[in-house]
């Protein structure tokens, strides 16, 4: 009796008539030292079904790695070499990590840092305001306090800026 309910309660589940949540991710810098272990969780992630890994170099290495994680989700590598390649990350993204950027080495001051990779988030973002407006974007790229401005400002200039997200 106690196996035909639970039997039962299975079945039950494996019929759903709700639609899956589908979500596509893009990771820009995703061969550094943050991306790859990001890569490597948001893989994991059930609700992840489309996960795009975006870098200057070395990003179809790291797509093979992360794409052997036995889940469902579909892993695509671009390089700033493949025409498009950026752009291709991006479509259909809905949500979008920044963890691209250099790490602050001794004797880089603040400015340095800000310098280096206030210009790296402000061509990335520019291209998630063309590519994806609608995309939630999270910007781990240090300073985060004056890089996540940037952005603000990129997609504002665009005219996408929603203050909400």
């Amino acid at each position: 009796m106690f196996a035909t309910r639970n039997s039962l309660k299975l079945a039950a589940r494996s019929f759903s008539t709700a639609t899956p949540q589908q979500s596509k991710v893009a990771v820009l810098g995703a061969a550094g030292g943050i991306g790859q272990p990001l890569s490597l969780l948001l893989k994991a992630n059930a609700r992840v079904t489309k996960l795009s890994l975006y870098d200057i170099h070395n990003t179809p290495g790291v797509a093979a790695d992360v794409g052997h994680i036995n889940t469902l989700s579909e892993v695509t590598g671009y390089s700033a070499k493949d025409q498009d390649g950026l752009k291709k990350a991006l479509e259909g993204a809905e949500l979008v990590v920044i963890p691209a950027g250099v790490p602050r080495k001794p004797g880089m001051t603040r400015d340095d840092l800000f310098n280096t990779n206030a210009g790296i988030v402000r061509d990335l973002a520019q291209a998630c305001a063309e590519v994806c407006p609608k995309a939630k974007l999270l910007i781990i790229s240090n300073p985060v306090n004056s890089t996540v401005p940037i952005a603000s400002e990129v997609f504002k200039k665009a005219g996408v800026y929603d203050a909400k997200k």
